[in-house]
């Protein structure tokens, strides 16, 4: 069977359970009774273990399956959680993450078998056989055939169960079914039940379809062929079948396939009712089906058939699934770029309006302001969709900060706030190594020993945490420790050492800016190099990647109270609100999102401080740059003319950038350079302009 047509599905299903046992494994080890924890566990591992054998991922299915059994009967209270079973659990999961992440390369799950942890999960079912006295009383929740509870079922629930007389016959299968009675062929009616936990229902029906026409063909079902594979059915459904086989040979053709609960087979007398006496074989009933309803009860489906279920039940059972769909980025992507495209024409059209004289045309104004309307909305609206949170990023960071945890023989409590604080998707995929990164230098270098801890009056467990939240058109996300601090003294002598600033340079400087050499490329002043941090990469990775996608990295520290380092990003990087200038007769495009304001300041307030230009901006001292000189151009501005000052800031720090002229406030659209042209890091990209010119886009926090 050639499953890759589901093998994206698969792996999407797959992280988000592997996601939910790490979550549940962090909150099992805190509260080992909880028996909702539990549960949960069973029935992500047992749903795990149900789409790896659908996928014929043999290796991720059996370690599921002992993930399962154990969990089993936990559940009953035969075995009980300690800390050996959820270090373990731990192991598992890193072993079918590395499971998803093979077949994710290569659609091929790799040849590790894992016995060791196959064998140490057996060992807990072991010992709890030896122990004896509850053993027997778990039993049923094994996964082991149960035929007797299929053979008590009274005539009156198989007959409830058997729904295949309720599947309309027309005169063509009549003929058909007539001609093959008269062959000495046999008609069975099939009616079978998916269980509630599986996931991918209609791959399941395909698998029973397909056993199935083995045997015989299939003259009719109930839903139809078309709405099985397109999922619009509940958990059971019936076909008429055409065979030479007998009742048990369809049965366990349609048993042999996973995760399907429950099958009914019986004889047709062509032309009347199904016979009463249906067989019926229930396979293993787990313990997720006792603790609910099976889908096989009696009021699982209308006695009055498929087709005559109440609409609102219908509706009811699955609202959210057809309300989401899952969507390609890159099909996003090219969405995003032809919205850029319309803004592009937009502008043009506006540009062309003004210099043909068209603005004196009411009619064509109002057009052009409908078509403004239009565009921004449609923006947004596609902003809104590549928005994702956070959370996406951050919830792989409580097993993380628990295994450092363990390895530095610290005491670690993670604390995070704002996960569901959104990004364009294309800055959330890029952020999770920089925040790895910070997390990891907090829990290294950041918090201390528990002894000095208890020395210092601190609590003996050290807290590390991750805030994030929206401040206008940007996301700020803070990383921090209540640790030793940032050592400046260490730094600073660190920097004369590796000649990175002389003695002199380093009276002179501030604290942050001492502190802001942690940032340089192979920076570290880790004692020893260890597989956590200290190897000198780290921070200079963190910067370069958050400046890569426009935002910018801060960090403020205490000695013996703790650091926290600031991250901004913009919520999008495709198209932005801009200030157009105009520098030596060229134009230029500065983010609105970086502007504080605009001033007018008279060439006599222009003052040297340290042979610097700076201006008295309502009492702080903000430094000048002059742009023509930056960008190697001749002003168009005479020297005793009043200065134009655009103020922009980066974190704590301002800057004066000094303009030409102002052209006015423009949507416009960043293009990039090019791996050719990007090496002025002064220059963010470039933008098409109404006219077709070309406008580059100047990146204030390379200026600062």
């Amino acid at each position: 069977m050639d499953v890759t047509q589901y093998l994206e599905i698969f792996l999407d299903e797959t992280k988000e359970h592997l996601q939910t046992l790490s979550d549940q494994f962090m909150i099992l080890e805190q509260d080992p009774e909880n028996m909702d924890t539990i549960n949960e566990i069973f029935r992500s591992a047992h749903t795990l273990k149900g789409m790896a054998g659908t996928m014929g991922y043999k290796r991720m299915q059996n370690l599921t399956h002992d993930m399962e059994n154990v969990f089993s009967e936990v559940r009953n209270n035969t075995i009980k959680v300690d800390g050996p079973m959820v270090d373990l659990l731990f192991q598992c999961l890193d072993a079918l993450e590395e499971y998803t992440d093979n077949i994710a390369n290569s659609s091929d799950e790799g040849d590790n078998d894992n016995e060791h942890l196959i064998k140490a999960l057996n060992d807990y079912l072991e010992k709890k056989t030896a122990g004896g006295e509850a053993a027997p009383a778990s039993e049923p929740a094994k996964e082991e055939p149960a035929p007797a509870a299929a053979e008590e079922a009274s005539a009156e629930d198989v007959s409830d169960k058997a729904k295949w007389d309720q599947i309309k016959i027309g005169e063509s299968e009549t003929s058909v079914l007539s001609e093959a009675v008269s062959q000495g062929k046999k008609v069975y009616g099939v009616t079978v039940y998916v269980q509630e936990s599986c996931i991918l229902k209609a791959a399941r029906a395909f698998l029973v379809f397909k056993a199935v026409e083995d045997l015989g063909e299939i003259i009719l079902s109930e839903p139809s062929a078309q709405d099985i594979e397109d999922e619009k059915f509940e958990f059971d459904f019936s076909m008429i079948v055409i065979t030479d086989a007998d009742e048990e040979a369809v049965k366990k053709a349609v048993m042999s396939v996973s995760e399907i609960e429950a099958a009914y087979v019986g004889a047709m007398e062509f032309g009347q009712e199904a016979k009463a006496e249906a067989s019926s074989d229930t396979k293993e009933e787990t313990a997720v089906q006792k603790a609910h309803p099976s889908p096989a009860a009696p009021d699982h489906g209308a006695k009055n058939g498929a087709a005559g279920k109440p609409a609102a039940a219908q509706k009811a059972g699955k609202p959210i699934v057809n309300r989401t769909v899952r969507v390609d980025i890159e099909k996003l992507d090219v969405l995003m770029n032809l919205v850029s495209e319309l803004i592009i024409a937009k502008n043009s059209l506006v540009s062309a309006s003004t210099q043909e004289g068209l603005e004196t045309n009411g009619s064509f104004n109002e057009q052009i302001e409908y078509l403004e309307s239009v565009t921004t909305n449609l923006h947004e609206s596609v902003m809104k969709v590549r928005m994702v949170p956070i959370e996406n990023v951050v919830q792989k960071f409580p097993k993380m900060i628990r295994d450092l945890s363990k390895q530095l023989n610290k005491k670690i409590s993670l604390q995070m706030s704002g996960e569901e604080t959104e990004l364009d998707r294309t800055v959330v995929d890029e952020i999770g190594d920089p925040l790895m990164h910070l997390l990891r230098n907090s829990a290294d270098h950041g918090l201390e020993t528990p002894d000095v801890r208890l020395e210092r009056g601190k609590p003996e467990e050290g807290t590390v945490f991750l805030n994030a939240y929206q401040d206008g058109n940007t996301v700020v996300i803070e990383v921090g420790d209540d640790g030793n601090g940032i050592d400046v003294d260490a730094v600073r002598r660190k920097a004369i050492e590796r000649g990175t600033i002389t003695a002199e340079q380093a009276e002179n400087m501030e604290d942050k800016d001492i502190v802001n050499l942690l940032f340089l490329p192979s920076f570290s002043t880790a004692k020893q190099v260890t597989d956590i941090s200290g190897r000198g990469v780290g921070l200079d990775v963190v910067k370069s990647k958050i400046e890569s996608l426009s935002g910018e990295v801060d960090v403020k520290t205490k000695l013996g109270e703790g650091s926290t380092f600031t991250i901004r990003l913009p919520l999008t990087l495709a198209i932005i609100q801009a200030l157009m200038v105009e520098i030596g007769g060229e134009k230029y495009a500065v983010s609105l999102g970086s502007i504080q304001t605009i001033e007018d300041v008279a060439k006599s307030e222009v003052k040297l401080v340290e042979n610097k230009e700076v201006m008295n901006l309502r009492g702080t001292v903000v430094p000048l740059v002059r742009m023509n000189k930056v960008l190697d151009i001749e002003s168009t501005k005479g020297p005793d003319d009043n200065l134009l000052v655009i103020i922009v800031k980066k974190g704590d720090k301002l800057a004066g950038l000094v303009v030409d002229e102002l052209m006015g406030q423009q949507e416009i659209v960043i293009k990039s350079l090019g791996k050719y042209i990007n090496k002025s890091k002064i220059i963010s990209g470039a933008t098409i302009l109404g006219d077709g010119e070309v406008a580059l886009i100047l990146d204030t926090n390379a200026l600062i």
